[in-house]
C-alpha cells in the first residue's frame, strides 16, 4: 500500500491524517497516511529514510518547510516563489519534487466563500512564510491592489519588492493604512497567542471580508475583534487547510477530491458544528 506522511514538530495535533484518509476513501485510492515528528536537526535524515523505505509522498509543516525547500531535487514554480515546500512527491523517475499548495488552498477557500478577488483591494497582514506562500496565487487573481503590513516594516518592503513583477503589491506601515479594503487576510500567528495585529478598528466595515489563516474550535482573536467592529463576513483557516490538502492529494494521485463533505466532517471532529 502506498505510504504518505506529514512531517512536523510538533505534529501530533495535525488533522492531515484525518483529511487524507477521507480523501482516499472518497476517491477509492489505496494509501495510508501517518505522522512523523523528527527532532529539528534530524529532519533531513528522516525524510531520506522515508523515501528510501518506499514512501510515495509527504506533507511538510512547521518548522521544516524551508529545510524541505533545500532538500528536494526539483521545485515547482509556486514552490520557488514561496521559498518553502509543504508537499513532496516521489516521481516515477525517482525525483523528489517539491511543491507548495498553501496559496492555492487559500485562494480556493476564499472563492468557496464567494469572495471576489479580481479588482479587489486586499490587505495582507504579516510578512512571514505564510504571507510569502499566499502572494503569487493572490496576485494571479488580478486584484486592483495588494498591500502588505507587518510589525517590522522592512520585511514587508522586501516581500513587496520580491513579488512586484507579478502585480500591484506594495508595503505600508500599520499607521499608513487607509481604507476601504475589500479583504483583509491575517497571515500572522498572533491568534495562536490570543493577540491581535495593530490594525485600526476604523478599517473594518460591514462589507469587508475578514480571513484569519489560523483556526480553532471557536473564533480566533482576530475574527472576534473584527466582528465586534462590524465585519459580517469572517472566515478562519480551516477551509484553507482542507483545500491545500486537496491540492497536495491531486499532486500525488492525479485525482482531485471534493472538499465540502470533508470540511464538514473535520468541523464535526473538532467540535465546531
Amino acid at each position: 500500500m502506498d505510504r504518505y506522511l506529514v512531517f512536523g514538530h510538533p505534529v501530533r495535533h495535525s488533522k492531515s491524517p484525518f483529511i487524507h484518509t477521507l480523501f482516499a476513501r472518497q476517491t477509492q485510492q489505496e494509501l495510508e497516511y501517518g505522522l512523523a515528528e523528527p527532532a529539528i536537526d534530524e529532519f533531513a535524515h528522516a525524510l531520506r529514510t522515508f523515501f528510501d523505505q518506499g514512501g510515495k509522498g509527504c506533507n511538510v509543516t512547521v518548522p521544516f518547510k524551508e529545510q524541505a525547500f533545500a532538500l528536494v531535487d526539483r521545485l515547482s514554480p509556486r514552490a520557488k516563489r514561496a521559498g518553502a515546500v509543504n508537499t513532496i512527491k516521489l516521481t516515477d523517475d525517482g525525483v523528489l519534487l517539491g511543491d507548495n499548495t498553501d496559496g492555492a488552498g487559500l485562494v480556493a477557500d476564499l472563492k468557496s466563500h464567494g469572495v471576489t478577488l479580481a479588482d479587489s483591494r486586499i490587505l495582507l497582514l504579516g510578512a512571514g512564510g505564510a504571507a510569502r506562500g499566499a502572494l503569487a496565487p493572490l496576485l494571479a487573481e488580478l486584484p486592483s491592489e495588494l498591500l502588505i503590513a507587518n510589525r517590522t516594516h522592512t520585511k514587508a518592503q522586501q516581500l513587496a519588492a520580491e513579488f512586484h513583477d507579478l502585480g500591484p503589491v506594495t508595503a505600508q506601515t500599520y499607521e499608513q493604512l487607509a481604507g476601504p479594503f475589500d479583504l483583509v487576510i491575517n497571515s500572522t500567528s498572533a491568534s495562536l497567542q490570543g493577540e491581535l495585529p495593530p490594525l485600526a478598528p476604523a478599517l473594518i466595515h460591514t462589507d469587508i471580508a475578514i480571513y484569519d489563516m489560523m483556526y480553532g474550535a471557536s473564533d480566533t482573536a482576530f475574527i472576534s475583534w473584527a466582528k465586534q467592529h462590524g465585519a459580517r463576513q469572517t472566515m478562519d483557516g480551516l477551509g484553507m487547510l482542507v483545500e491545500q490538502a486537496a491540492e497536495a492529494f491531486t499532486v500525488w494521485r492525479g485525482i482531485r477530491p471534493g472538499t465540502k463533505q470533508v470540511l464538514r466532517e473535520l468541523k464535526r471532529n473538532l467540535g465546531v458544528i
